[in-house]
């Protein structure tokens, strides 16, 4: 006999329907596409003894092939990195573990502690007066920033450069739907931003590599027609480049994966999100503040909390509710203990070995550089001979992942990072595969 639990009967279903107005649960779903709607479960096996059910998903995890015995040049904006190993002690430790969101400020001083050091440090990376508790993560990041400065300027046309990862564009796309903000693709050279638009939201480096803000010019524009400047940048690129606080940003963010995160397929990361202190009050999320007790003893509250559980919905700024505190400490965690100096030796050794790993693919004939005046961080655009899937199969056969294919319909072209995981002989064994299969001219 089953014993699944059911939370509602026939005619709690019938009834709720009713209410809603529509006849069927189909009738409800109608909107979303059928292909969204999710395949068939078909049929399960039967349930498992704990042991059986042990050895069945050991069995599962051994068709994964461990990290250490591959090669990753894959990048995109998810990154393999070395995370040292005080950062998962830290992480680990029950106190923070096990807390919630740190709803009641006096029971959850150590969490607001390491949260008041976290904006800290981001502020300080990206150079900005002011950074929050953290969001979902850098896409859900760079959206927020985009509609935070559709509130600022009470303008509802959002301008993005195109070379910004499409996966963020997505996201924008998303959030911008329903509220009726228009986003709009302009060139790298910001041509076509007028005094209609909010924002001019670039990232740098760009989805394919190339380092987008070198100067102060992009903010003139942005300004010039009472815009905001939106930059998302990679955080390990910034102990080398200029912070986009130097170069006129007025609101940056970032993916937090970089510092100290594991990929963990795909999630859960951390937003960054660092502002001007005239915009604060804008700024979605959580912020946390340092103040004193009545004993005059040093305390932490959050404060600014411009969000809907919070204050009027009509006047909230964000709807954010999960916290990423924990993937906030392990960022913590990492920049404490490399510090500036460790930051900085770390993204000169991706800048290195990525410039070396272009110089030496494009030495195998027929492979060459798809942007070679254009300078870059640690990922890079190399023009193949070959489908890129082809380059990437041959790879896979030596055990190394390849970059990601980002051609254009006449030209194989495929995105390749490097970060200080990576060795040299790591990038000789790519050179080599390549070099093995280089097209009809080989």
């Amino acid at each position: 006999m089953s014993r699944a639990y059911l939370p509602m009967t026939e005619a709690d279903r019938a009834e709720m329907l009713i209410a809603i107005g529509v006849s069927s649960v189909d009738d409800l779903f109608a909107d979303i596409p059928a292909s969204a709607r999710g395949a068939e479960l078909g049929d399960l096996a039967q349930a498992l003894p704990e042991i059986e059910l042990v050895r069945h998903m050991q069995a599962l995890a051994q068709a994964n092939a461990p990290a250490g015995q591959l090669a990753c040049f894959r990048g995109g904006g998810a990154y393999r990195r070395y995370t040292p190993a005080v950062v998962d002690e830290v992480l680990h430790r029950g106190e923070f573990l096990t807390s919630y969101t740190p709803y009641q400020p006096e029971a959850s001083q150590g969490t607001l502690m390491a949260a008041f050091e976290f904006q800290s440090e981001i502020a300080a990376l990206y150079d900005m007066e002011v950074a929050n508790a953290g969001l979902y993560d850098g896409a859900s990041a760079f959206a927020e920033a985009c509609l935070m400065a559709c509130r600022v300027t009470r303008r509802e046309r959002i301008a993005v450069s195109a070379a910004v990862n499409p996966r963020y564009l997505d996201v924008l796309r998303t959030y911008a739907l329903p509220q009726g903000l228009q986003v709009d693709l302009l060139p790298e050279d910001a041509a076509g931003l007028t005094s209609e638009h909010a924002s001019l939201a670039i990232q740098s480096p760009d989805y394919f590599g190339r380092i987008a803000l070198k100067d102060t010019s992009l903010a003139e524009t942005a300004h010039g027609e009472g815009a905001l400047l939106v930059v998302s940048a990679d955080p390990m690129s910034l102990p080398l480049l200029k912070p986009p606080g130097e170069l006129g940003a007025d609101i940056a963010v970032g993916e937090g994966q970089s510092l100290g995160l594991p990929l963990s397929f795909g999630g859960p990361y951390v937003g960054l999100f660092t502002t001007k202190m005239e915009y604060v009050r804008q700024m979605p999320g959580r912020l946390v503040g340092q103040t004193t007790d009545l004993d005059g003893k040093r305390a932490f509250v959050l404060t600014l909390q411009a969000r809907e559980q919070h204050i009027r919905r009509e006047r909230a700024s964000s709807n954010i509710c999960t916290s990423e505190q924990l993937l906030a400490l392990a960022v913590t965690a990492y920049v404490s203990t490399l510090g500036p100096e460790g930051l900085r030796l770390t993204s000169r050794s991706c800048y290195d070995l990525a410039h070396y790993a272009a110089e030496r693919l494009t030495e195998i004939p027929g492979y060459e550089l798809a942007f070679p005046d254009e300078p870059f961080f640690h990922e890079f655009v190399l023009r193949c001979p070959i489908a890129v899937t082809e380059a990437n199969a041959i790879l896979r056969g030596q055990g190394i992942v390849g970059g990601i294919d980002v051609s254009t319909p006449d030209d194989p072209r495929m995105l390749l990072c490097c970060t200080e995981t990576n060795t040299r002989d790591e990038i000789e064994a790519l050179t080599r595969a390549l070099s093995d299969r280089r097209g009809p001219q080989s």
